[in-house]
Formats: structure tokens, sequence, C-alpha cells
């Protein structure tokens, strides 16, 4: 197993990619904290993990808390007696142009991708240096590199865990902690069908958006999971900095259309 003896902490690990690495994480060995702002669902990826024959416990957090996020840490230090593995993954997105943004969903959008992993960082970090290492993991997006449209606040967050990413690499490494984001590209959650719900056309999106995957499918949770728990383990011992890429291709190439490319 992967992660046998670590202890690692999943945000919005009740449902979509979280629930799928929360689950994954555990099954290679990791103690996992399950946190998220939805109970019923958060204590059922718990309960999922536990009936699998993992080890897991759910603590109700918003991420961008700081007295949650202190005490989501606290929580799982004092359970398992150390933090091994962060991942900072909760998530979410705004479908506005920006002059119909408010101030308050900006902030908010901002401070669940980008200021809770500020606070996560901030509360872990001490934990991990004392005890020798770690390893942090962000979700950001393929839009931290590109544009994309009707989600200005969704990109500029997004692009912000990138940078911070970089930034951190270079700040914990004396301490042998690793820090690394994961870009997803087309996945299939609950985020992205909201997006898609929002455009008005649906079916026209979801046949749109796959023409542009190289791979011909949208994502599952578990395809990003699998990279996830790369990151994670000692199989990247040597990698910190990144932004690793699971798009199925889509970021290859500016102008691929299946529609076009297999006519």
């Amino acid at each position: 197993m992967k992660l046998k003896g670590k202890v690692a902490i999943v945000t919005g690990a009740a449902r979509g990619i979280g629930h799928a690495s929360a689950f994954l994480f555990a099954k290679e060995g990791a103690r996992v904290t399950v946190a998220d702002k939805c109970p019923d669902l958060g204590k059922e990826t718990a309960r999922l993990i536990d009936r699998a024959g993992g080890e897991a416990q759910f603590v109700e957090t918003d991420v961008a808390d700081e007295a949650q996020v202190k005490a989501m840490i606290e929580v799982t230090v004092s359970r398992w007696g150390k933090l091994d593995i962060l991942f900072n993954n909760a998530g979410i997105v705004l479908v506005k142009f920006l002059e119909e943004t408010t101030a308050e969903e900006w902030d908010r959008v901002m401070g669940v991708n980008v200021k809770s992993i500020f606070l996560a960082v901030k509360y872990a970090v001490p934990y991990m240096r004392k005890q020798g290492g770690g390893v942090i993991l962000s979700t950001a997006s393929i839009g931290s590199f590109v544009g994309q449209f009707k989600t200005p606040a969704y990109v500029a967050s997004k692009g912000a865990v990138m940078l911070l990413t970089k930034s951190l690499a270079l700040d914990y490494g004396p301490d042998r902690i690793r820090v690394n984001c994961i870009c997803p590209g087309i996945t299939d959650t609950a985020m992205l069908r909201e997006h898609i719900e929002a455009s008005g056309d649906p079916q026209a999106v979801i046949l749109e958006r796959t023409a542009r995957v190289p791979a011909g499918r949208f994502l599952m949770p578990e395809d990003i999971a699998r990279a996830a728990l790369y990151l994670v383990s000692d199989d990247s011992d040597g990698v910190t900095g990144i932004a690793h890429v699971v798009d199925g291709g889509l970021l290859a190439g500016a102008e691929y259309d299946s529609r076009r490319t297999h006519s």
C-alpha cells in the first residue's frame, strides 16, 4: 500500500474529486480526515471508507473560515498524532461575467479556492516541520493556464493556486515539505454539471466540450484521484513545485476539434 501509516486530510471530500481521493487514499493505507461543509455527504464518505476496511473521520469545515480550518488540523493531529498529507481540494465555481459579479461573490470564490489554502497551510506546516516533512497538494485547474468563458473569478482563483503552489514549494522545500498542485481538465463532477446547466443548452455544451478532448471523453473523479495519489505518495518523492495536468489532452492543442479532425 502506497500510503500505509500516513495521515491525510482531504477537503471538499463529500463528493467528486475529493470523495474519490479520500476513498483511494484510505484504500492505500492512509487514515483520512474527510473535511467538507456538507455533513450528510461527508459522513457518508467516511462511512464508506470504514465499511471498505479503511479508517476515516468526518470534520465539518468551512475552508474559508480560519477557526474551522485550525480545528480541522488540530482534530486530525489529536486523533492520529501527526499529519503527513494535506490535500486542499475544496473549490467552487461562479458562472457570471465580471460586471454581473458582486463583491460578495468574488470574495466567496477567492475564499474557498485560495484563502482556504493559505489557512490550511498556515496551520499544517508547523506540524509537518516538527515531524520532519510532509506533502501538500492543492486542486488547481486547466484554467490556471488559459482563460475560460464567463468564469473570470474562478479562473483568477485557479491561476493564484498554481503560483501559490510554486512559491510554497520554495519556502518549505528545506523542511522536506513537498508542495504541488493538480490541474484537472473537464471532469464529470457536480461543479461541472452546475457550469454546464448554466449555459442554457447543456447537451450542446457537452458535445462541444467532448469534441475538444483528444481522449474523447470527460474525465472521471477517479482519474484525478489516481494522479493525486501519485503526487502525495513516495512515488513522487523528487517532485515539488509542479502543476500536474490531467486533462485528456485538452491543452495539447489550441484548435483541436474531433468533429473536424476525424471527419
